[in-house]
């Protein structure tokens, strides 16, 4: 499994994060994806790598601005 870190703005609410959740959760691969809405940062886990232009697609479909990776260190 390989996790991929992300950041994403304009999301406020838990409608924001499910919409976000819903659009990377049907790309080929993802199995879990967990979004904190305050901090902006979406963790992707999946079982192949992603092409950095899917996850913006998804993300931007959702209607939220993809800003790039961010790491999974806290």
């Amino acid at each position: 499994m390989i996790e991929h870190g992300y950041t994403v703005s304009g999301m406020s609410c838990g409608h924001c994060a499910q919409s976000v959740t819903e659009e990377l959760t049907s790309l080929p691969g993802v199995t879990e994806v967990d979004v904190d809405v305050a901090t902006g940062r979406v963790v992707v886990r999946a079982g192949t790598a992603l092409a950095e232009d899917d996850v913006r697609g998804a993300v931007e479909e959702a209607g939220f601005t993809y800003q790039g990776t961010a790491s999974l260190v806290s």
